[in-house]
């Protein structure tokens, strides 16, 4: 079965890797499965290691508007999501958007903002529309938010709750590179010029084809479904969790494996797409019990899936 824009996007990713994102394969594919399967992405890892430099890139080959806030303790939700000011010559408020409406918003260190903030952008990126003085605006289509929360960061930050973690489709690091490609990256020096200057490489059209291809036509059999739902309810099970993946949790595990197996070219859902999305969608969902909030997540969570045997497809 043909997948449509398949060959246009994944030769995309391999374009973006080799020019501009040498050493990000992984974080390049998890954003566009977020982008694909509708969701947003949160990066969590220290600064300087390219997680704007991967949105700006992004943006660009995508031809999509890009947005940017800088996240601070005085940021108010109208920064992001606008506000009316008054004509004088109209003699009547105008409607100025703010970065929020555009197709890919890059938000910095989300993890500075007051809680008040956060909750008005959380609200806008499940909503997918904001409502400013009583007026409703729809946010464009399609519509990413990429954050960035330094995990090192605790002076003044305000660390997002598990239910709002719960808005993200998938959190993921980008990490060092391999120490051949970051020698290369550090002779190059930066290239966020040449990433301002590079020419799109797909259209709206071409990642709403995609989009709608997923969402309507990859298959997700029995057996995958049932292995998505043991998974889940293991979760729910394990001793050391206070709560387990939501329902909200396994759609997101089934949309994002959705994603997965169109990236890998076919039309249907197998187990090992379900084991290679699980932990960037699910382990942010967990809640450990407090005596065992030193454990890492991931690591609860791969060792639910390792203890668990993978269905047949």
């Amino acid at each position: 079965m043909s997948l449509p824009r398949h060959t246009l996007i994944t030769k995309t990713i391999d374009i973006l890797v080799a020019d501009f994102l040498q050493g990000k394969i992984e974080a390049l594919r998890l954003a566009m499965t977020a982008l694909l399967a509708g969701g947003h992405l949160l990066l969590e890892d220290i600064p300087g290691l390219g997680k704007t430099t991967l949105a700006l890139a992004l943006s660009g080959a995508l031809g999509l508007s890009f947005g940017r806030v800088q996240c601070t303790s005085d940021l108010l939700p109208s920064d992001i999501t606008g506000l009316s000011i008054f004509d004088r010559e109209k003699n009547a408020f105008k409607f100025m958007p703010g970065p929020i409406f555009n197709n890919l918003l890059l938000v910095d260190e989300i993890n500075r903002a007051t809680p008040k903030t956060q909750s008005a952008l959380l609200e806008a990126m499940e909503e997918r529309r904001v409502t400013i003085e009583g007026t409703t605006h729809n946010l464009p289509d399609p519509f990413l938010v990429i954050a960035t929360q330094n995990p090192l960061e605790q002076v003044g930050t305000y660390p997002l709750p598990e239910s709002q973690m719960d808005r993200f489709l998938i959190t993921t690091g980008v990490g060092y590179p391999p120490p051949a490609i970051e020698k290369e990256i550090i002779r190059a020096g930066s290239i966020r010029e040449e990433i301002r200057a590079m020419h799109s490489l797909l259209t709206l059209d071409d990642i709403l084809t995609a989009r709608r291809f997923i969402r309507e036509e990859i298959q997700l059999g029995d057996r995958v479904l049932d292995y998505i739902h043991t998974l889940i309810v293991a979760t729910r099970d394990h001793e050391m969790l206070l709560s387990g993946i939501s329902t909200r949790g396994g759609i997101a595990i089934a949309d994002a494996a959705r994603a997965a197996a169109y990236l890998r070219g076919r039309a249907y859902v197998i187990p090992e797409d379900v084991r290679e999305m699980i932990i960037p969608v699910g382990a942010h969902r967990l809640i450990p019990r407090a005596e065992h909030e030193t454990l890492g997540k991931r690591e609860v969570l791969q060792s639910i899936v390792a203890a668990l045997p993978v269905p047949l497809a």
